[in-house]
């Protein structure tokens, strides 16, 4: 542990699986206080159990597209842990569908977590985060190399995650010019080893192809975990409205 995040109090959502919980156990290592949330309790309870240092971590049982329940969840933090500094916005779901047989019904499912959650919580997030006593804070709002490029069997995942990349240049660049001490960037994974992609039969196997993913391998949570610590410290003073992408060379053929 370096304490890269001492005295930070961060809330990441969907932080009971993959990359969320290696977002939640990396901070918690370099000195953060961490709520986290998830919608299902035993999962959250399960993870709870894997992670040290009980007492600067939380979890909440929260649906992302719950606008009150973000309302709730800034409020329970800042009660108790005095503060927010990190919003890590990771909560997403994805299901496969193209243009033609993507009923709304899945459409407006994609659109509840993807995009109304990371609306709420990067609007509440600037509301509560803005012009922090010491330091600065950060949104780090979780995108995908999907909203980069297009795949045409994932219609409504491509909408949401595209759409997110340009909404967080937009709130980074209010944030800046507001001089609130509140930056706001995207992380976009390619394929990485996580619950989803092993529930897929030969995703694993398809993308470590290296005309996919040049590297010859998808990566682990921890890939993206890092980056995360990087963004919510002061090590990224400078980043304001960026994209970081980390998929082992998919997007850069």
């Amino acid at each position: 542990m370096t304490d890269r995040l001492k005295n930070k109090v961060a809330i990441v959502t969907g932080g009971t699986l993959g990359i969320g919980l290696s977002i939640v156990d990396l901070y918690l290592k370099e000195g953060a206080k961490v709520v986290f949330t998830g919608r299902r309790q035993a999962v959250g309870e399960q993870a709870l159990a894997t992670l040290g240092n009980p007492a600067n971590t939380k979890f909440v049982v929260h649906d992302a597209s719950d606008e009150e329940g973000w309302k709730k969840l800034f409020a329970d933090t800042i009660a108790e842990f005095g503060k927010v500094d990190i919003l890590v916005n990771n909560a997403g779901i994805g299901e496969a569908g193209d243009v033609e047989h993507t009923d709304y019904a899945q459409w407006r499912r994609t659109m509840d977590i993807n995009l109304d959650g990371v609306y709420f919580g990067t609007h509440y997030g600037v509301i509560n985060m803005k012009n922090p006593k010491s330091g600065d804070a950060s949104i780090i709002n979780m995108s995908s190399i999907e909203g980069l490029v297009g795949d045409p069997d994932l219609f409504a995942y491509n909408a949401t995650k595209g759409a997110l990349r340009i909404m967080s240049k937009s709130a980074a660049l209010y944030c800046a010019r507001n001089d609130y001490n509140l930056r706001v960037n995207t992380i976009h994974p390619g394929y990485i080893k996580t619950p989803l992609v092993e529930n897929l039969d030969g995703a694993e196997a398809a993308m470590s192809d290296r005309t996919k993913t040049p590297l010859g391998h998808i990566g682990v949570p921890d890939d993206i975990g890092w980056l995360a610590v990087y963004l919510g410290s002061e090590e990224s003073k400078f980043a304001v409205g960026s994209e970081f992408t980390v998929d082992g060379g998919y997007t850069a053929q």
